[in-house]
C-alpha cells in the first residue's frame, strides 16, 4: 500500500481524514474529538474551530494553544448537556463492546450542541485477516473491531438526531466465507493482524505472533486463499468507511403565557351583565 512519506500513513487513510475535516461544519466555536489517539484530527480541527477537546483513554500528548487534551470515557462524558458546538468521532465506535456501544451513543449525542460527525468502517467483514490469541486461545476480530455498521445501524445509533449528511470513502473487495474462516481458524490464523495495538478482545493479553505453521496449517492455509481466490470474481466492491453528519434539533421554544384572569376585586366591581326579554345574554 503506499504511503505518504510525511504522515506515514496511506493515501486512502489520508482521503479519509481529509473528508472528515470537509464534512464537519465550521460553525461555532468548539468541538469534541472523542477518540483523539495521536491529536492528528484535532490539530487539523484547530485551523477551524477556537477550542477543540482532545479526549482519549490515555491523555493525548499535544502542545497546540487551541488543544485541550484530556483523559475521559465516552461511554461516561463528564460534561454537561450540550457542551460542545460538534462533536467528532471517526473510527472509535466499531471497537466498542456491545453492552457499551448505546452509552456511548448516547452520551456522544447528549453533549453536542448542534452536530455530530462519524466515521467507521463499512459494512466490513470482521472475520477477514482475524486473529487467534495464543494467550487464551481464542478468536479475534482484525483491528480489534467487534462492530458492522452501515447505514440503518448507524441512524438507529442516534435516534434523537437527524441524519443530515452521508459520505462513503475507498473502495474494496475484502469478504471470505464460512468454509475459508474455519480453515484458517484450522491453520492458526497465519495473516491475521498481530501488528495491532489492540489486544484480545476476550482476555486483554498482548497479541502475539503465531508459531510455525506444520504441513496440515499449510494445506489449510492453501485451500482458504483458493476459495477465497474463486469467491473474489463475484464481489463487488464496496466503500471501506461510512461517515454519517447528524445534527441534532433545536429544543422547542417555550412561549410563557403572560395573560392572567382578572383578579376578584376587578371581577366583583364590573357591571352586572343585562338580560334580554328571551334570556338570551
Amino acid at each position: 500500500m503506499e504511503t505518504d512519506s510525511i504522515n506515514h500513513r496511506s493515501f486512502d487513510e489520508l482521503e479519509r481524514v481529509h473528508k472528515l475535516i470537509d464534512a464537519i461544519p465550521k460553525e461555532g466555536g468548539s468541538v469534541l474529538d472523542a477518540g483523539a489517539r495521536d491529536g492528528y484530527l484535532s490539530t487539523l480541527l484547530a485551523n477551524h474551530f477556537e477550542i477543540v477537546t482532545a479526549l482519549d483513554q490515555k491523555k493525548p500528548e499535544i502542545r497546540h494553544a487551541k488543544i485541550v487534551a484530556v483523559q475521559g470515557d465516552i461511554t461516561s462524558l463528564e460534561y454537561p448537556d450540550d457542551s460542545f458546538d460538534c462533536v467528532m468521532c471517526a473510527e472509535v465506535l466499531e471497537h466498542i463492546p456491545q453492552p457499551l456501544l448505546k452509552r456511548a451513543c448516547g452520551e456522544l449525542q447528549r453533549v453536542t450542541r448542534r452536530h455530530l460527525l462519524i466515521g467507521v468502517p463499512y459494512k466490513q467483514d470482521i472475520r477477514v485477516s482475524r486473529t487467534t490469541c495464543y494467550t487464551c486461545g481464542k478468536k479475534n476480530p482484525p483491528w480489534g473491531h467487534v462492530n458492522i455498521f452501515d447505514e440503518r445501524r448507524l441512524k438507529s445509533s442516534f435516534p434523537g438526531l437527524h441524519a443530515e449528511k452521508i459520505s462513503h470513502v475507498g473502495r474494496t473487495t475484502a469478504v471470505t466465507n464460512a468454509v475459508s474462516t474455519f480453515l484458517m481458524d484450522l491453520a492458526g490464523n497465519p495473516y491475521g493482524t498481530y501488528s495491532q495495538e489492540e489486544s484480545c478482545v476476550h482476555c486483554g493479553a498482548r497479541l502475539r505472533e503465531p508459531p510455525p505453521r506444520n504441513l496440515f496449517k499449510k494445506v489449510c492455509t492453501k485451500a482458504a486463499f483458493w476459495l477465497n481466490d474463486a469467491q473474489a470474481r463475484f464481489v463487488q466492491p464496496r466503500p471501506i468507511w461510512i461517515h454519517m453528519l447528524f445534527r441534532k434539533p433545536a429544543p422547542p421554544i417555550q412561549i410563557r403565557n403572560t395573560t392572567s384572569p382578572p383578579s376578584q376585586s376587578i371581577r366583583h366591581s364590573l357591571p352586572p351583565r343585562k338580560h334580554t326579554r328571551d334570556g338570551a345574554r
